[in-house]
């Protein structure tokens, strides 16, 4: 039995003894011959533009030639022995679909999200997965979901960054063998059921109240402390209170009053209750 190793460059299972046999460089052979013999009209067949963006892995005979993946430019596949499937390294905007969540203070709301991502790793992406994207968004919805499901509606809604790097970090240590490195991860709406926003718009409208009371009272309380100094300074100074009627008379003058009050002093009436 030949034994398995896993090789530190891409995470792809190999056996210890490579090769393709001599069966396998048999077809090869042939495979060459029909290029040659069949020139110039085989190399149209054979010759593959891979983009700047782009990578082919190259599978000869089931075997990843070179494990590694070719490109950019012009590469050689030769036919019937060869297939090369082309991965795109371009960073990929995966929209996270609308998930119903239960947060850890039992409220049920909806979030969604976008995952941007990219392959590093032509090879693994091929080798290692199915469908590497399909495998990130759904991985993307089932970390969303999880993450979440630990937070209580306030934490959601003021630490969505904090949360975001938080998915982020996950997704990154699950996709790294399948050749995936998550740039970004973002929340993009979290909806609340209106019975909900109804409630804290009812639990803010108390609040502000409250606050306003508060403030109200703490007025009230500097007037009256006013007030009382004011006070003390007129027992002082009883001239002072007559000019005070003075300036409330002219106060009430400027309001244009068909009713004026003319304020007398208590101290002219004493004669009179002498007599």
């Amino acid at each position: 039995m030949h034994e398995k190793r896993l090789t530190p460059k891409n995470g792809i299972h190999t056996n210890k003894k490579e090769g393709i046999g001599a069966c396998g460089w048999i077809l090869v052979s042939l495979s060459f011959l029909f290029v040659l013999i069949t020139f110039p009209f085989s190399i149209w067949m054979c010759l593959k533009i891979v983009k700047e963006y782009e990578r082919a892995v190259v599978f000869r005979l089931g075997r990843i030639v070179s494990k590694k993946a070719k490109g950019p430019g012009l590469i050689m596949v030769l036919p019937c022995t060869d297939v090369f499937a082309r991965v795109d390294l371009r960073t990929v905007t995966s929209n996270i679909p609308l998930q119903e969540i239960l947060t850890k203070d039992s409220v049920t709301t909806q979030v969604d999200g976008v995952v941007y991502y990219k392959i590093h790793s032509a090879v693994c992406s091929v080798a290692n997965v199915t469908d590497v994207h399909l495998a990130t968004n759904l991985l993307a919805q089932t970390t969303l979901r999880n993450v979440l499901g630990t937070q209580s509606l306030s934490q959601i809604l003021s630490g969505r960054e904090e949360i975001a790097h938080n998915i982020q970090s996950i997704l990154d240590n699950a996709t790294g063998k399948w050749g995936i490195q998550v740039a970004r991860v973002e929340i993009k709406d979290v909806r609340i059921p209106m019975e909900m926003q109804r409630a804290m718009a009812a639990e803010a409208e108390a609040t502000r109240d409250a606050r306003a009371q508060i403030i109200a009272a703490e007025g009230e309380r500097n007037a009256s402390e006013a007030l009382k100094q004011a006070s003390m300074v007129l027992v002082e100074a009883p001239s002072a209170l007559q000019l005070r009627y003075l300036q409330t008379l002219t106060t009430l003058a400027t309001e244009k009053n068909s009713t004026i009050v003319f304020p007398l002093p208590m101290n002219m009436l004493q004669g009179f209750y002498k007599q």
